[in-house]
Parts: C-alpha cells; sequence; structure tokens
C-alpha cells in the first residue's frame, strides 16, 4: 500500500473557512463521484487545519498549510493510472483549481506498513 500526501494551501482570496466548506462539501463528493479514478484509491482522508497549538511544542511563526490529503493506493503505477485519467484531467484537476493554489501545494510518498500501535 503506497500513501500520497498531499500539504495543502487553499488559493489566494479564499477565506479558511470557505476552503474548508469547498473542499469537504464539494470536492470531496465529487472525487468519490468520479469512479474513473476513485476505483484506484483504497482510501481518502482529508485532514483540515486547525488553530489550536500542538501541546508541548512552541507555537509556529506561520500555518505552513490549511490542510492535508491522504489517498491510498495499491501502488505507485496505480497513482500514475488514477492522475492521468481522462475524467480526473476533465473533471477533478478543474475543480482542484478552484480551491487550491497549485504551485504551492506539496506532495510526497510513503509506503505503509503496520500494525504500528
Amino acid at each position: 500500500m503506497v500513501k500520497l500526501v498531499g500539504c495543502l494551501r487553499r488559493k489566494p482570496g479564499i477565506s479558511a473557512e470557505e476552503f474548508h466548506r469547498y473542499w469537504k462539501e464539494i470536492h470531496g463528493p465529487l472525487v468519490q463521484s468520479v469512479t474513473e479514478f476513485s476505483r484506484y484509491v483504497r482510501k481518502y482522508v482529508q485532514g483540515h487545519s486547525v488553530s489550536d497549538r500542538v501541546p508541548g511544542f512552541p507555537p509556529p511563526a506561520f500555518t505552513p498549510f490549511d490542510g492535508v490529503a491522504e489517498l491510498w493506493f495499491d501502488s505507485v503505477v496505480d497513482i500514475g493510472k488514477a492522475f492521468a485519467e481522462p475524467r480526473y484531467l476533465e473533471i477533478i484537476r478543474p475543480d482542484e483549481l478552484k480551491f487550491l493554489d497549485l504551485p504551492k501545494v506539496t506532495c510526497g510518498l510513503s509506503v505503509c506498513c503496520w500494525p504500528i500501535v
């Protein structure tokens, strides 16, 4: 299992509240509805940033991102297939442009090993 983690920044001019609402209520269901893409996704998790301080750590100088998206796939090959799907490019990618600052989104991959706890 491979996890794609995206650290997301909202598009300039969109409030935090608007960003979180759109991502949760519009974009999330849209991703699930595009079966040509979602058939590759084993798990999709939205982590919405909150302003609370992390106990035991100094407060950050700034909030580095507005949320974290986790998408789990069977393989890196399946990630490539999912993001090359014409329906992803036709429907989901244009929707991402409505609320994300894509040049400031940072993505990474990790291989999942469990159980940890």
